[in-house]
């Protein structure tokens, strides 16, 4: 998929398919489009999950480990924004 995290999150926000919330998950904890943030990508592995991905739950847990209690916090907090902003 060669698209920018942006139009993926609209992709995603418009179907809320589980595929590409998840390659926003990978975009943001490789650097793809830029810097590292392990917050957004937890964010997007959690929304992935949610939605059916059996993968973005293995990356979530993966993360996590790597993360603050803080960070995790956030993260979910920002996944719980975004869902209640789709719907």
């Amino acid at each position: 998929m060669d698209m920018s995290s942006r139009e993926i999150g609209e992709y995603a926000a418009q179907g809320g398919h589980h595929d590409a919330l998840f390659e926003l998950g990978l975009s943001f904890c490789t650097g793809r489009d830029g810097t590292i943030d392990l917050v957004e990508a937890h964010k997007w592995f959690n929304i992935s999950a949610l939605r059916g991905n059996g993968e973005a739950k293995r990356y979530r847990l993966e993360l996590a480990r790597d993360m603050s209690k803080t960070e995790i916090i956030r993260a979910q907090k920002l996944a719980r924004e975004w869902l209640s902003s789709v719907h």
